[in-house]
């Protein structure tokens, strides 16, 4: 793990280090805060609905930019130097993604009654918001476009104080929507947040506008999109299934426990997620490119026993410190309303233990571009998820969700550790 330390030191990113330790800071206290104002104006039975909300909401932006921001990336710093191929990549994915924006957008608007009925079980009052989401919808994409502009060309300090700036003006409105209309304060939040960051990140990028005349319909390329759909597909399936499968997993909460038990399970996956973001951050700043980089398979043991060695006994302290402060965090972050979310945190917690443990070798699928590997490990993890989670949840309520979550992935970890078993016990080079 000293290639840890002298990448940090060495990085480019060293430079916006404490940025980055506001941005992540900034978005774990937004969400506490938000999370604090519906536990108080609205309810576990509210926080369910926006559970649904969100899921939909983070599954259909992903697939309305067809999945393309990592690879769109990666394709602008590779280019940023060729005017002619940038310019192709600039043209197919913003006029390919604006139709695909304008597709999806559409069809939320004119289906947001059947919408409605999936996302909102027994609720018929909120198609408007789904409205408001379409209208909006295409400001998020022009976001996420410009973001990976900025991002393929290195301006990390610019995308850290734009998502600082969109976290504390997207945490204001929220606030000032719940306390002022309650639950549909709330969605209409969920449903506008991240196209709020668009203007701000239009400004950030202003420097670049000579870009635009690189965005040309001529320059369309059908060749660069057939290049873009590895990172597409991959893209799309983990960001798009997973929510959706939450989604069925909260409404079956709904159908057979009760809204009260769904909003339970979404207090503690929000709690879980809140404590996953700085492991989750380590994980892609470093484990992705080092994996990237290297090619014999000495090295990659020797990175996945050094994180193992020298981040996750520090994870795990900081698990068991969480499991015995449950109280005072459910307390804090909710209100004693949600005390029975503390019956949760055990198996929540274990589960996200060997979460982590599995996704820091998983990550080989995505820096080695394993795309089947990627798409049948992460289509075997979902289908787990939702049959144990039904499975339990049918046995123990609500409990059986996050006891299904540990057992889906201490399977999962197991696949995993078949599949890079060799790999991780013999010195040989990664290409025989």
């Amino acid at each position: 793990m000293k290639k840890l330390i002298d990448y940090i030191n060495n990085n480019v990113l060293v430079k916006v280090t404490s940025l980055q330790t506001a941005s992540l800071l900034t978005k774990i206290i937004a969400g506490i805060l938000t999370s604090k104002a519906i536990a108080i104006f609205i309810g576990a039975e509210g926080l369910a609905l926006i559970g649904n909300l969100r899921n939909f909401v983070s599954s259909v932006q992903t697939i309305s930019i067809l999945g393309f921001y990592n690879g769109m990336v990666k394709y602008v710093a590779e280019f940023k130097d060729n005017t002619i191929k940038l310019s192709k990549a600039l043209s197919t994915v913003f006029y390919v993604g604006f139709i695909s924006t304008i597709l999806v957008s559409a069809m939320c608007y004119f289906y947001a009654d059947n919408i409605n009925d999936i996302i909102f079980p027994t609720y018929n009052d909120y198609p408007y918001v789904i409205k408001i989401f379409s209208i909006v919808l295409p400001f998020y994409a022009l976001n996420m476009f410009s973001f990976s502009i900025m991002n393929g060309f290195s301006n990390y300090k610019m995308l850290i104080i734009i998502n600082i700036i969109g976290q504390i003006l997207g945490l204001s409105i929220t606030l000032l929507l719940i306390y002022q209309n309650k639950i549909e304060g709330a969605l209409i939040s969920v449903a506008i947040a991240e196209a709020l960051i668009c203007l701000i990140t239009l400004v950030g990028i202003i420097n670049r506008r000579s870009l635009v005349s690189l965005i040309k319909v001529k320059q369309i390329s059908f060749n660069f999109l057939k290049k873009m759909s590895s990172y597409s597909i991959m893209a799309l399936f983990s960001a798009v299934v997973l929510p959706l499968v939450l989604l069925a997993i909260r409404n079956y909460i709904i159908d057979n426990v009760g809204y009260k038990d769904a909003g339970f399970w979404e207090a503690m996956t929000r709690i879980s997620k809140y404590y996953l973001m700085l492991i989750n951050s380590l994980v892609a700043l470093y484990i992705l490119p080092r994996f990237s980089e290297i090619d014999k398979i000495k090295e990659f043991r020797k990175e996945v026993f050094g994180f193992y060695k020298t981040v996750i006994p520090i994870f795990g302290l900081g698990l068991i410190i969480i499991y015995f402060l449950r109280p005072f965090i459910v307390t804090g972050i909710f209100s004693d309303k949600f005390q029975p979310v503390e019956n949760l945190f055990l198996w929540q917690l274990l589960g996200d233990f060997l979460k982590v443990l599995s996704i820091v070798i998983a990550y080989q699928f995505l820096a080695k571009k394993m795309f089947w590997h990627y798409i049948i490990t992460e289509a075997f993890l979902v289908v787990m998820l939702y049959i144990t989670s039904v499975y339990f949840i049918d046995i123990y309520g609500v409990k059986g969700a996050v006891i299904g979550h540990f057992v889906s992935y201490f399977i999962y970890y197991l696949v995993v550790l078949l599949i890079f078993g060799s790999s991780l016990f013999r010195v040989d080079s990664l290409n025989k």
